[in-house]
């Protein structure tokens, strides 16, 4: 298969959406980004790294983030995490409070800002590190020890996360945080604010398409727990939109407002694209259309 082509071709149809996006405005650190950024990668399971564009020019992950302090914490503590964190669709915004208090601080999914506090809670409780272990294991896994937290970005999610800290305030009431909320709150920004390049993401996200194997050769999780952290990507990776995603990309994917979405393509290997620009709900007009080009031109889909 001709990767560079099916790149190439996927950023042709991503450029006419650019102008349709926005970059995320309520976090000023990333309010200035040009929403006529695009890059894209893919990574194989043997290790080949394909890209276009601005495939190496780093930004803020974001909620990408979440997927892999999730592993971590299921690779840490095993299911009993589930016990605290549902894994259905929310068919509310990221940020939303309205479900909490119906269901007894639990929050619907993990990749929702309520459900990414409990697995860093969490994550913190077994390693003591929750922003630490994410970007660990970053660096690790795409073999680039310069990744680092950018503290700008941090900085400003703290100074406007009012809505992130009423979250974490009201699950603390009903118990289902462990550690104190401003502790939790430190270690969400951090890992949200790694900034990665797509070559760099694409290579971390392989683990998922090698069902649970690290770049090393050794297992970060089961073959079967890989299996429900795709499954629970592809119904809840891209906020409120992951049917419309499921329906026009077909693969297991997380997105972040940073621009970025990661896609993971088992058995084969993982896909980033990335621009800045948003759509209302939040996710990059023009990845999400790169990615929609990929999977039609290529025939990388789960269905």
């Amino acid at each position: 298969m001709d990767y560079a082509a099916l790149l190439t071709r996927a950023r042709e149809a991503a450029l006419p959406a650019l102008d349709r996006g926005r970059p995320a405005g309520y976090i000023p650190a990333l309010a200035c980004a040009d929403p006529r950024s695009f890059g894209m990668a893919l990574a194989t399971v043997d290790g080949e790294v394909h890209g276009v564009g601005d495939w190496r020019k780093p930004f803020s992950i974001q909620s990408i983030s979440k997927l892999f302090a999730l592993a971590l914490a299921l690779h840490h503590g095993g299911p009993s995490l589930w016990r605290r964190v549902n894994r259905e669709p929310s068919g509310n915004p990221f940020n939303s409070l309205i479900q909490l208090e119906a269901e007894q601080g639990v929050p619907r999914n993990p990749f929702i800002n309520a459900g990414a506090l409990v697995v860093t809670d969490a994550l913190l409780s077994l390693t003591g590190d929750a922003g630490g272990s994410v970007l660990d294991f970053l660096r690790a896994e795409s073999g680039s020890p310069g990744i680092a937290i950018d503290g700008d970005v941090a900085a400003s999610e703290a100074e406007h996360g009012h809505r992130n800290a009423a979250l974490a305030h009201f699950m603390a009431s009903f118990g289902n945080l462990e550690n104190p909320v401003e502790e939790v709150l430190a270690h969400y920004f951090a890992h949200c604010s790694i900034s990665l390049d797509c070559h760099d993401l694409a290579l971390a996200g392989t683990f998922l398409a090698r069902h649970g194997i690290r770049a090393d050769g050794s297992r970060l999780l089961g073959r079967s727990d890989a299996k429900r952290v795709n499954a629970v990507l592809l119904t809840c990776g891209t906020y409120d939109a992951a049917g419309d995603f499921a329906y026009r990309v077909g693969l297991p994917g997380k997105s972040g407002v940073g621009g970025g979405i990661l896609a993971i393509v088992p058995g084969r290997g993982a896909v980033c694209a990335w621009s800045p620009g948003l759509d209302a709900i939040g996710n990059s007009v023009g990845a999400l259309a790169a990615l929609e080009d990929f999977t039609e031109r290529s025939d990388w889909s789960v269905f």
